[in-house]
């Protein structure tokens, strides 16, 4: 799944979060309601003006982003 296609973020919309191109809802918005249980079905029930597609494209955006960050486990910060 290609999500540049998809998957924008400009200053002047959601103050640069990452979004559906077209919409005003953000990666972080579908990463949390399928964390949440949300299954594909609901929330392309709930928001129809996105597809299944973009919902791929924001776990792709999200799959890559966490591939470029660097992060300590919370237990060996705390040590």
């Amino acid at each position: 799944m290609d999500w540049k296609d998809r998957i924008v973020a400009t200053p002047d919309t959601l103050v640069g979060k990452p979004r559906i191109k077209g919409t005003r809802i953000s990666v972080e918005l579908i990463v949390g309601w399928l964390a949440s249980g949300w299954s594909f079905e609901q929330i392309l029930e709930s928001y129809p003006t996105i597809t299944r597609e973009d919902i791929l494209a924001a776990l792709a955006f999200a799959a890559e982003m966490l591939k470029e960050e660097e992060y300590i486990a919370v237990h060996k910060a705390a040590a």
